[in-house]
């Protein structure tokens, strides 16, 4: 990759870029969609802290989901999408495919025609894998003495019998060695800003509102921003917006579709407004409000070098405990936005969470751009050089004849 290929779309510093003096590790946000319970928190917490109004109370018929996608006053958006058998599968299986190009594994490679993955319940556990080892989980028995499989136990809850808990243990046992398909699950994701590293609303602002910060996080200037909405179509994940108050001039996110609702005014009307990374937590040696009230840690905060190996080690724990479907979002340098930085564990395909699956910055083609800018201008002149010199050429033709 050239030098101007890696400072327009390639891996790179970007606070180093932006001249920070010294700055310290970039910072970053993992989250991991496996261990999110939905429970919107981080929502709240965000715009408690942010003062970011609502944007409209109504629900969209998606599941648990009411906000639809993030927005100017949706800065994290916690998203609910539910999945029959059929499209588990079907996720395993293109997880499948892309452990066997080369994703991160754990033990050999899969077989070329595995066998089909099999379902199990606490009722149905048929095909289950006889072991002998103690399930001593929550919801199983207390063991009374050394804990070993034989070693007997009280039963936990009401009417539970000994036949359901050592069904329950088969079907568990049986889940982490072959990796089972329940019948139907929900994916929950709570999406957020990316930080791109070559974050294409940074490079089309005209009037410098958004920036670069020293952590490596892009902000924007609430009282620099003139509302031209041009970082609006650069974003290539559709995350920032101008901010409307809900029903009113433009409808809001979710208004009125004919412009009219006459809604209250709102904080920054009219000015592009995206997640900040909390900046004034973070430059104090806090958290942000989501991560730091995310009741799973399935939304976590660092540097983000240690953020990516942490997402690095979950997915390979994942893929040990037969779930091929989980897959990393954000992580690689070499996209077409440099990396972002926060970093996605996904269970799906990007697509499913409503994420483009090649998101590429808007100055990524500009080398190829001039380069046949160039090569087009270089054409016309020689055009010209070639009719000059024929056009020359025939007078002095015709001069000579007459002469």
């Amino acid at each position: 990759m050239t030098f101007w290929q890696t400072q327009l779309s390639g891996p790179t510093d970007p606070s180093r870029d932006a001249n920070w003096p010294d700055p310290p590790p970039r910072k970053g946000f993992f989250t991991d969609t496996s261990i999110c319970i939905g429970c919107k928190a981080c929502e709240v917490a965000c715009k408690e802290w942010n003062h970011v109004p609502d944007d409209g109370f109504r629900m969209l018929g998606s599941s648990y989901d009411n906000t639809g996608s993030l927005g100017a006053s949706t800065w994290r958006h916690v998203a609910f999408i539910e999945q029959t058998s059929d499209r588990i599968a079907a996720a395993r299986e293109s997880g499948r495919k892309l452990v066997e190009l080369g994703m991160p594994s754990v033990g050999p490679p899969a077989d070329a025609h595995p066998a089909p993955l099999r379902r199990a319940t606490a009722v149905d556990v048929s095909g289950a894998a006889p072991t002998g080892l103690p399930l001593g989980g929550p919801g199983t028995r207390v063991p009374e003495t050394d804990g070993s499989a034989g070693s007997g136990g009280a039963a936990v809850g009401p009417g539970v019998s000994e036949q359901q808990l050592e069904a329950a243990r088969e079907a568990a046992l049986a889940a982490q060695a072959a990796g089972t398909i329940p019948d139907f699950r929900w994916l929950i994701a709570s999406d957020v800003c990316k930080h791109c590293t070559h974050a294409g609303c940074l490079d089309v602002c005209p009037t410098g509102s958004l920036f670069r910060t020293e952590f490596g996080t892009v902000v924007v200037q609430d009282d620099i921003c003139n509302g031209c909405g041009y970082c609006v179509a650069a974003c290539p994940f559709g995350v920032i917006e101008r901010r409307d108050r809900p029903g009113g001039k433009h409808g809001g996110k979710h208004g009125d579709k004919h412009g009219k609702g006459g809604g209250t005014a709102v904080l920054n009307e009219g000015i592009a407004q995206k997640c900040t990374l909390c900046y004034d937590r973070i430059g104090v040696g806090e958290q942000p409000a989501c991560a730091k009230t995310c009741p799973t840690t399935s939304i976590q905060f660092g540097d983000l070098d240690e953020m990516r190996a942490r997402a690095q080690e979950r997915v390979e724990t994942l893929h040990a405990k037969g779930f091929t479907e989980a897959r990393l979002y954000g992580h690689d340098e070499h996209d077409g936005v440099g990396g972002t930085g926060s970093v996605f564990l996904l269970l799906d395909e990007p697509e499913v969470y409503g994420l483009p699956p090649d998101p590429v910055v808007t100055t990524h083609d500009l080398p190829d751009i001039f380069r046949k800018a160039g090569y087009a201008g270089l054409t016309m002149l020689g055009v010209g050089i070639v009719s000059f010199a024929t056009a020359a050429a025939t007078a002095a033709a015709q001069g000579w004849r007459r002469g």
